[in-house]
């Protein structure tokens, strides 16, 4: 155990900015909801009303959890926020065990700190001892500001404190996938499938087999009941298995060899495919797992959407606030309503489109790329390799988006036309995205270090999509964002110039990156 102490506390200077960011929006979205409901209804009756239509809507309770108490603004809090707040902590312990075990380990620099004199077990038990205290600071902001806001203070720190549980118990899983697979990449995709799988045993459990939602650490997390008679002893479970993964994962520990996993890793095959010897495979080999990813999550998220059918006034409510939010100032409420969903779901999108078009300065960065330029492969071939992934990428992940909330509504309602209508409306927002991607490459191109700012352009348009009307923002910042300029489909009619004119924007500011990266010295 010599050194943990030194080495914990170079973990919590390199994550200091993670100690910020991760619990303030965990924090952000559990108090979010208590502000939101408030907002939405003007009487106890219209409430009530709502409370009874989402218990009885089948795709609410898979997609946020079983529905206790909700007419109540903690029961509320509770059902919107604990699954996604469980999926979000789960997702920062994974990314803090992994940033300091396996990363380090697969890129040398662990074997360099061990050659100073350290404990063995110094440089993991100081990585989880920086997950735990992560996941610690936000149970206690998440509970600081319900109770704040002016929920029960016993509830708001049960429901504070499960999701620091659920931390702790992903956290023993992360640092068990570690000790099993040789690559960063692999533990995440490990970390994530359990993750998920947790997320998909709750949701079947909540509809129709509650026994898989005792399988289900979220489930777990959610039968503490708070706000609806709380109960302490399910967060004992998660702490009992996060425990306990973090015992197995030392014994591993003790067994293998440095620098590999349990699981081996599969050798390549002798000779290149074909599409390895062009720069778009090379492109797509790199960015197909999240491609992979991005497309399932983006499908069921807009099936989810889809769910809502066209009974969509409960949801809407009859506050001002959520009406100028949701339907734009139109008298329409379905296709407003939906038009605004799709939009979301573009935004989300985008996420796909900064991350992929920043997968170039991350090549660069891990220096890989000089070796790949430094055979007959023109710099501009290579880029653009990456430019064709991402525009084509996001092009099918937008399309499959819409198709899936088309799909889903046309199931509910019975309207077989939706299908085609909300994909074409989906895929009308391609412009929007392409200049977000753009923008990331111009940054990327002219000044590598700048390039993650890009990603203030997606905050801008959301910042537009929500507060846009609702604070009155001027025109000219609205006008920012290049999704103002297009159609809101299904509400607005296709327009072509927009459509045409913003593309055209995304072209130049993507040429100019390209131009502006062949000028420029690698690294």
């Amino acid at each position: 155990m010599t050194g943990t102490l030194v080495l914990l506390r170079s973990f919590l200077r390199r994550d200091r900015w993670m100690y910020v960011w991760w619990p303030l929006g965990v924090a952000v979205l559990y108090v979010s909801q208590a502000w939101s409901v408030d907002g939405l209804y003007e009487t106890q009756a219209d409430f009530d009303k709502a409370a009874a239509d989402m218990a009885g809507n089948t795709a609410f309770i898979a997609m946020a959890g079983p529905a206790r108490a909700l007419n109540t603004t903690g029961g509320q809090v509770t059902w919107q926020s604990a699954a996604f707040g469980a999926v979000l902590v789960g997702l920062m312990s994974m990314f803090m065990i992994g940033r300091h075990t396996r990363a380090e380990e697969e890129t040398g620099r662990d074997e360099l700190v061990r050659a100073a004199p350290i404990g063995r077990y110094a440089t993991t038990v100081a990585a989880v001892l920086d997950a735990i205290s992560a996941n610690l600071v936000v149970g206690l902001l998440t509970a600081g500001t319900l109770a704040a806001y002016g929920l029960a203070g016993a509830d708001s720190l049960g429901l504070g404190l499960g999701v620091t549980f659920c931390g702790w118990f992903f956290t023993g899983v992360a640092l068990l996938a570690a000790q099993l697979t040789t690559s960063t990449r692999a533990m995440y995709g490990l970390t994530g499938a359990v993750i998920g799988i947790g997320y998909g045993l709750r949701a079947i459990g909540d509809v129709g087999t509650p026994a898989l939602s005792w399988l289900s650490p979220i489930g777990w997390y959610q039968a503490m009941h708070a706000f609806s008679g709380l109960r302490w002893w399910p967060g004992l479970l998660l702490v009992a298995g996060g425990g306990l993964a973090a015992v197995a994962a030392y014994r591993v520990f003790d067994r293998r060899d440095f620098g590999a996993g349990v699981v081996p890793v599969r050798p390549g095959p002798a000779r290149a495919s074909r599409g390895l010897l062009r720069a778009w495979g090379l492109g797509w080999r790199l960015q197909r797992p999240a491609f992979v990813a991005w497309l399932t999550g983006l499908v069921v998220a807009g099936a989810a959407f889809g769910s809502f059918g066209d009974d969509v006034g409960t949801l809407v409510g009859d506050s001002q606030t959520s009406q100028d939010l949701f339907l734009q100032g139109s008298g329409d409420i379905v296709d407003a309503f939906y038009a605004t969903m799709l939009l979301m779901l573009a935004l989300i999108v985008g996420g796909f489109t900064i991350s992929s078009a920043l997968r170039p300065q991350a090549e660069e960065g891990a220096g890989r790329v000089e070796p790949v330029l430094a055979t007959a492969l023109p710099r501009s071939t290579w880029l653009a390799g990456h430019v064709v992934i991402t525009a084509v990428g996001t092009a099918v992940i937008l399309v499959a988006s819409g198709l899936g909330l088309g799909v889903t509504y046309a199931l509910i309602t019975g309207d077989g036309g939706a299908v085609v209508r909300m994909t074409a409306a989906e895929a009308s927002y391609l412009p929007g995205l392409l200049v977000l991607g753009a923008v990331a490459r111009l940054l990327y191109g002219v000044a590598p270090r700048a390039a993650p700012l890009a990603w203030g352009v997606l905050a801008l348009a959301a910042v537009v999509l929500l507060f846009g009307e609702l604070l009155q923002l001027p025109q000219w910042f609205q006008d920012l964002s290049p999704f103002e300029h297009l159609a809101l489909m299904p509400l607005e009619g296709f327009a072509w110039v927009p459509f045409v004119v913003v593309t055209a924007v995304a072209a130049v500011l993507s040429v100019a990156g390209q131009i502006a990266f062949s000028r420029r010295d690698v690294h």
